[in-house]
């Protein structure tokens, strides 16, 4: 990227905020638009690449995808010379995101709390996480899972119902990418139903599996998310003009062979190298003193209403691909049971992009992990990353569902 144009981004990217005041998004759209052409999907890959004027909430996939942009006020006029290029179809799916923002959240909550009508802060989780062990004190113990670039702690639980299960370890991941707060919020809400479900099904699950939790993989860019920028999705290491890599095209697993940015700015750059990120890689460093005892490796992410499964750096159906495929049809029918939600299950670059350095990829490639799948959560695209709160307990009510199927459906496989 030219130092003059990365320049300029940073400028116009500083324009909507003000010492430290929370920015703004009033007026800022989200457009959906469809490319027509191989030469249009190109066109959009090198405006996401090379241009960080605009944020793309989804990526280019190809002729007839949708992908969605957010695009400032004051770049409306040059992005309405893109759409009427006549090479994509287009509607404005948000009009203004500030609007999502006002409204994502109760005007009135009881500060402090973690009760799932409500998003949470990293200090309201982390308190509620370490009152569990308190409360819990024969099953659950605070594990420090990692450390940040602005050092905060990296915190997660263990939870142990029955003891002689450590080879069927469940490790559920959450909020790598700042800005998608129900992430997190479905991780706290299932953990929490582990802990008090009498449903017979979710005590199966629970009590035959050694469990770790860790909601929020990225600390810093999370806090950021809620104290500055409701958008910011990367972690908050400084690099030349920009701050924050893609902690999840930071992994050492087929780092940056596709799908990621060389370029500080861009939302996917992957880092200059694997692990660059002080959370990435110790995280990476807790998850390997588990290693080969994991069952189970579930990381969850918004927005698309998908199941992926690895690998990110390849279509090829590798390891077991055919077990998670079809046990994931299973568990994708389990959750629409409830309110109707439907999800596909795929490979992620068959149902997306490249997207190689995902945690998913490394802990899959390293330790062999039988069971893996990434959650794209709620929606497909109506509010996107800024899902109202009062969806946060139907969307966490039927991932459980799902996940109750996956570990019953392996377990008759491995019973077998």
């Amino acid at each position: 990227m030219n130092i003059f144009l990365a320049f300029f981004v940073l400028l116009v990217s500083s324009q909507h905020i003000l010492g430290d005041e929370k920015i703004r998004y009033d007026d800022f759209k989200v457009y959906r638009l469809t490319p027509k052409t191989v030469q249009a999907v190109e066109a959009l890959r090198n405006l996401e690449d090379f241009n960080s004027e605009y944020d793309f909430w989804t990526a280019v996939r190809g002729v007839g995808y949708p992908v969605d942009i957010m695009v400032a006020p004051h770049l409306k006029y040059r992005f309405n010379d893109i759409i009427n290029s006549g090479e994509f179809d287009a509607e404005v799916y948000i009009s203004d995101v500030q609007q999502l923002i006002d409204n994502e959240r109760p005007k009135t909550r009881l500060a402090g709390t973690v009760d799932w009508t409500d998003y949470n802060t990293l200090d309201e989780i982390n308190d509620w996480l370490m009152s569990l062990v308190s409360e819990y004190p024969d099953k659950v113990s605070l594990v420090k899972a990692g450390i940040s670039y602005e050092n905060r702690e990296i915190l997660g639980v263990k939870v142990v119902f029955n003891p002689g299960n450590e080879d069927r370890t469940v490790f559920i991941e959450s909020n790598i990418h700042a800005r998608e707060w129900i992430s997190s919020a479905v991780t706290t809400w299932i953990l929490n139903k582990l802990l008090t479900s009498k449903d017979t099904n979710v005590r199966q699950i629970a009590d035959i599996h050694d469990w770790y939790f860790v909601p929020v993989f990225n600390p810093d860019g999370f806090v950021y998310s809620h104290t500055t920028d409701r958008m910011w999705r990367k972690t908050r290491v400084p690099y030349f003009l920009c701050a924050g890599a893609d902690p999840n095209r930071n992994w050492g697993y087929y780092f940056n062979t596709g799908g990621s940015s060389s370029n500080p700015c861009s939302e996917t750059y992957g880092g200059p190298s694997a692990f660059s990120e002080p959370s990435t890689k110790t995280l990476s460093e807790f998850i390997t003193t588990i290693g080969p005892k994991l069952g189970a490796y579930i990381a969850f992410h918004s927005y698309s209403q998908l199941m992926l499964l690895p690998y990110g750096y390849s279509s090829s159906h590798l390891d077991n691909y055919q077990d998670l495929y079809n046990v994931g049809v299973k568990a994708a029918s389990s959750l629409s049971q409830k309110y109707g939600t439907k999800f596909q299950v795929g490979n992620i670059v068959e149902l997306l992009y490249v997207a190689s350095g995902g945690s998913m990829d490394w802990v899959k490639g390293t330790f062999k992990t039988p069971i893996t799948y990434t959650y794209e959560l709620r929606d497909t695209g109506r509010y996107g990353f800024i899902l109202p709160a009062d969806q946060i307990i139907p969307s966490a009510e039927e991932t459980l569902d799902s996940l109750v199927t996956i570990l019953q459906e392996f377990d008759k496989i491995k019973k077998n």
